[in-house]
């Protein structure tokens, strides 16, 4: 394997082997070499060893070891005889984050911040198999699979406007017909609830600006506060990735599909096969944008309750999702996986308000670090995709044998930072030093154009599973 730089931040390894196409890779130094000590770049180049995928296959700076594309990774596939792969768009489907903006100061909260936080701990069940309060029967998780949040807005629990603030506005047509009855049982009971892992939810301090314009057209205000939101489809999306994935090994050797890995299994998209993952996965992108939409229902009720205030959504984004798009003249299935759509100014799927600042782009940190609201710049070398997160250096065991969650809790208490948690694991597994630095995969986004930096987040309190 050789890697030859393209321009600073940007580096690229040609077709070799089985390769159809390069893989590029925005990364510095020593994101760079971090990449070269796991299997993010074999699996990046078996990604490149599927037949018709479109050129180059990408890895974003926060790029690391994933299951069949490393996460962090961009592939896409032409819409009349290319591919879909579960393993490109992950377990976790429609793992997402969403940023909800507030009037208040830190120091009005900073008087009921504990217990604040304890509040929050108790109105969203977290850690996992958390089971919700919300009691759905079969029918209801059927429609929220088929609608989205269209099924919030009837029950109440989100506006119109919080459709337009959302990703896909919030509903991706589905036929549910092809869901598992194990998936439909996992889902029952965990509409609004965080789950394990690195989800989080999350006070937020405005601390800095960096684009003045864009920061006012999206409704940020340096010392203000804000809400994040991290989470996914759950048991539900899990489910479904794993009955799929069992289908799709099937369909790759029927339909002769090369495969470098299995964990590539794929099958072309005008099959049955595809066609019936493609609505189950929609349906767990529905579930999930209803997840998240619910978990910030309660905390609106919680902030009415302590300040009297209202909550307002700025923008939902999707980082494990497929779907059909149309880059430079091609329609294309797009599968991101731990990437996040950043269209820029123009793109008519953006709500009329986005339409001159491009698509906000949401990028969580790690615990206890700095997270960031960038605007997407229509960077069609990317297909318009950027990073999601910090990304890990430090597997969940490695972490969990090196760090200590009560020192960790300790660490972060010392920083002015509350957490909860109902798992001293949890803490060690997502502790920051388990991720890369945040700021310096910013900087490479920015800096290569992907997406532009419109303001830096810190956090006030922390709620973990």
């Amino acid at each position: 394997m050789k890697i030859s730089s393209v321009s600073p931040f940007v580096w690229e390894i040609q077709p070799e082997q089985s390769m159809h196409v390069p893989v590029r890779v925005y990364a510095n130094k020593s994101q760079l070499e971090q990449m070269k000590l796991d299997r993010t770049f074999k699996q990046a180049m078996n990604t490149a060893s599927l037949e018709s995928v479109e050129s180059p296959v990408l890895v974003m700076p926060d790029g690391h070891e994933g299951y069949g594309f490393p996460i962090g990774g961009v592939a896409a596939f032409p819409q009349d005889n290319g591919l879909v792969s579960p393993g490109g768009i992950g377990y976790d489907i429609n793992c997402g984050v969403r940023l909800l903006l507030t009037e208040l100061t830190l120091d009005q909260i900073k008087p009921e911040i504990s217990k604040l936080t304890d509040q929050m701990f108790l109105a969203v069940p977290s850690g996992l198999g958390s089971k919700s309060r919300l009691r759905l029967k079969k029918e209801e998780l059927t429609e929220i699979a088929a609608s989205g949040i269209k099924w919030a807005i009837n029950k109440g629990y989100a506006s119109k406007q919080d459709a337009q603030r959302t990703e896909e506005f919030g509903s991706m047509k589905a036929d549910p017909g092809y869901l598992s009855e194990r998936a439909v049982q996992r889902g029952l009971g965990q509409i609004g609830t965080l789950g394990a892992g690195n989800h989080f939810l999350e006070i937020q301090l405005v601390e800095k600006l960096f684009d003045i314009k864009i920061a006012d057209a999206f409704g940020l205000e340096q010392g203000k506060i804000v809400i994040m939101v991290h989470t996914g489809s759950r048991g539900f999306g899990h489910q479904i990735a794993s009955d799929y994935i069992k289908t799709m090994i099937a369909a790759s050797k029927k339909q002769g599909i090369r495969l470098a890995s299995k964990e590539l299994a794929a099958a072309r998209l005008d099959t049955d096969e595809a066609h019936r993952y493609l609505e189950s996965m929609k349906c767990a992108v529905n579930f999930a944008f209803v997840n998240r939409q619910m978990i910030s229902y309660r905390i609106g009720e919680l902030f009415n309750k302590f300040f009297g205030t209202k909550l307002s959504l700025l923008y939902d984004v999707a980082h494990n999702i497929g779907k059909f798009e149309k880059h430079q003249g091609k329609k294309l299935f797009v599968h991101r996986k731990g990437a996040t759509r950043a269209f820029g100014p123009g793109r008519t799927e953006l709500p009329f308000e986005f339409s001159k600042t491009g698509q906000p782009v949401i990028i969580p940190g790690s615990m206890g670090t700095a997270s960031y609201v960038m605007a997407g710049c229509g960077a069609s070398q990317t297909f318009e995709s950027s990073c999601h997160g910090a990304g890990r250096v430090l597997s969940r065991s490695a972490a969990r044998k090196k760090l200590a969650g009560i020192n960790i809790m300790k660490q972060l208490g010392q920083k002015g930072i509350l957490v909860r948690s109902k798992s001293m694991k949890v803490l060690a597994e997502e502790a920051p030093m388990a991720y890369k630095d945040i700021d310096a995969v910013i900087d490479v986004i920015d800096k290569t154009g992907i997406s532009s930096t419109v303001s830096r987040n810190t956090p006030i309190s922390v709620v973990k599973g």
